[in-house]
């Protein structure tokens, strides 16, 4: 699933090519890709003919377009989503779900989803920050992140860095890839227990989760699978420089030590034994 990196470089994309154009048409051909708008097809195609997109802004990996009416368009990426932008002559994607045609004539916005997970939705009044999204905390690339608030309710918490580092309502953007090359980055194992950190250690790790994410959205994000795209169809090349996720029985290139994979909430978690022991106990 799409992570941080790889939604911030569709958000980019998506800013420089349709912040103040005005939709002429949206053309919804499969009604799973709006079902989380729950008046129905009409009402959202209703809602948007005619209104001009204002910018391009995300919340963790949700993007929001801000509209002239003061809604908003909510768009999530799910496991396959693609937002791309096509001339109006080229082909229909297989699973094109929803067309938007806007008043210039120029490129088309398309939301393409192989296999549905994903979904765009209307939120009224939304267009500062939409309700159905405000829950989400803000992620650490956010200029108005709190490092210490988050430091304080991280150390508060009983519970595992790792699980903390994916909890959306603590801190957002974060997942299982780049949370497993932070982790590596600052030497910790994801069961390391978060009321143990100290402040200058949480502090650090927040530091490489920065620096990790900001190498990402350079490299356009990380594409294990095809399905990923930027709204020109192009993958990212962030995977060429991963460290730890995906890389078991390979060398850790700091130490040289065999990476392992470990189960973590049915998905992997990559480490190093060597840089990264497994705490002995929640006691010490």
């Amino acid at each position: 699933m799409p992570e941080l990196p790889e939604v911030e470089t569709v958000r980019m994309g998506l800013a420089k090519w349709v912040a103040g154009r005005t939709i002429a048409a949206v053309e919804v051909r499969h009604p799973r890709a709006i079902r989380r708008h729950l008046p129905g097809d009409r009402h959202f195609v209703a809602m948007l003919t005619g209104r001009t997109i204002l910018d391009v802004s995300r919340r963790g990996k949700y993007l929001w377009l801000p509209l002239d009416s003061g809604d908003a368009i909510i768009a999530h990426l799910g496991m396959s989503g693609q937002l791309l932008m096509q001339p109006a002559t080229a082909e229909d994607e297989k699973h094109l779900r929803v067309r938007f045609t806007f008043t210039d004539g120029g490129p088309q916005l398309r939301f393409v989803d192989q296999r549905t997970f994903g979904g765009l939705s209307v939120s009224e009044g939304g267009a500062e920050l939409p309700d159905e999204i405000s829950h989400i905390a803000r992620d650490p690339m956010d200029p108005l992140f709190d490092d210490a608030a988050f430091s304080a309710r991280l150390r508060g918490r009983h519970t595992e860095i790792k699980r903390a580092l994916l909890d959306q309502t603590l801190i957002s953007g974060v997942g299982n890839i780049y949370a497993d090359e932070a982790l590596w980055r600052a030497g910790l194992h994801g069961t390391r227990p978060t009321d143990k950190l100290t402040h200058p250690a949480v502090q650090r790790l927040l530091g490489h989760v920065r620096d990790v994410l900001g190498e990402a959205i350079t490299a356009g994000g990380t594409s294990f699978d095809e399905l990923y795209v930027n709204v020109n169809g192009e993958s990212g090349y962030f995977d060429r420089s991963l460290n730890a996720y995906g890389r078991e029985g390979e060398p850790c290139r700091r130490c040289g030590a065999l990476l392992r994979r470990e189960s973590f909430m049915n998905r992997s978690s990559f480490s190093c034994p060597r840089c990264q022991p497994k705490p002995r106990s929640r006691t010490t």
